[in-house]
């Protein structure tokens, strides 16, 4: 199991957007960077990540699934070399956890979204994804 972090503007893809998505999911497209394409192709079915609200809000506002593996963005115009995965939405976060609290929080120094902030799909360690969700208010956090 690995965790990931997913970054969108809510004035294009929210996450109440997301949520409305359902258990179908949806494709997490429109990434162009290779590192980013790069996390999506090493991404399994049932791994977790954060769903972050950039720009507005700048916070993690819910917890999201890999609902389908790797495949050709739809969104790439025919171009090969652009992926995407499905993700659906699991739940929320009962409290968001603000970019704020997580650059004031040492245990996420060395966290991407600390240290690599402009990139859009990016993996959070297991210690972090447990210390999030404790910080937004998830006792049993999915796994």
């Amino acid at each position: 199991m690995a965790y990931w972090l997913y970054k969108s503007e809510p004035f294009k893809w929210s996450w109440a957007m997301q949520k409305d998505a359902g258990d179908k999911g949806t494709e997490w497209t429109g990434v162009r960077n290779y590192l980013a394409r790069n996390n999506m192709r090493a991404m399994q079915i049932g791994d977790k990540g954060f769903f972050y609200h950039s720009n507005e809000g700048l916070e993690i506002v819910g917890i999201t699934e890999v609902c389908a593996l790797s495949h050709p963005d739809s969104t790439a115009e025919g171009d090969p070399k652009w992926d995407c995965v499905d993700i659906r939405a699991i739940c929320d976060l009962s409290k968001p956890v603000s970019l704020k609290d997580i650059k004031a929080n040492p245990k996420f120094e060395k966290m991407a979204l600390v240290t690599s902030m402009r990139l859009s799909v990016q993996p959070v360690t297991e210690e972090e994804y447990l210390e999030i969700c404790r910080l937004g208010g998830l006792d049993n956090p999915p796994r």
